[in-house]
């Protein structure tokens, strides 16, 4: 099974900003948590970042035919970018959003997710370990 991770704006920022919500583990090294645990499970996983969202939905349409799944971080486009959320309709690919930070305990702009309707689920507030909840949780709906 190919999975693309697609991680959104700031991501790239964590271990650097805010510790206190993101943690002290870099973007390097979330990256390979995410290699790792998925060889455990025996799936082929591509990881893209960007702080642009033409770039991501570029990223999503890229998808299309290539992968069975995604997992995406929308980052702060989470609230707001209904383009997202369409461009995870058009492709059909089952997808899960993650967020490393409970979304519901912070601000109260951040508690909506437009583009958590174009998943199957969502996965928020387990730090790093949401990535590799949402490989358990991507594979569980593929197979």
């Amino acid at each position: 099974m190919k999975i693309l991770v697609i991680n959104g704006p700031n991501i790239n920022f964590i271990g650097i900003r805010e510790k206190n919500i993101y943690g002290d583990k870099d973007y390097e090294y979330l990256c390979s948590l995410i290699q790792e645990e998925a060889k455990k499970r025996n799936l082929s996983v591509d990881i893209v970042q960007s702080n642009s969202e033409g770039h991501i939905i570029d990223y999503i349409h890229g998808a299309y035919n290539k992968y069975q799944g995604i997992i995406i971080n929308p980052g702060a486009y989470t609230h707001y970018s209904y383009a997202i959320y369409d461009a995870l309709k058009s492709v059909m690919i089952p997808s899960v959003e993650v967020h490393i930070s409970n979304i519901h305990a912070r601000d109260e702009f951040r508690s909506k997710s437009v583009t958590a309707a174009a998943s199957v689920g969502i996965i928020s507030g387990f730090g790093l370990n949401s990535y590799v909840l949402a490989l358990d949780a991507i594979k569980n709906v593929i197979e």
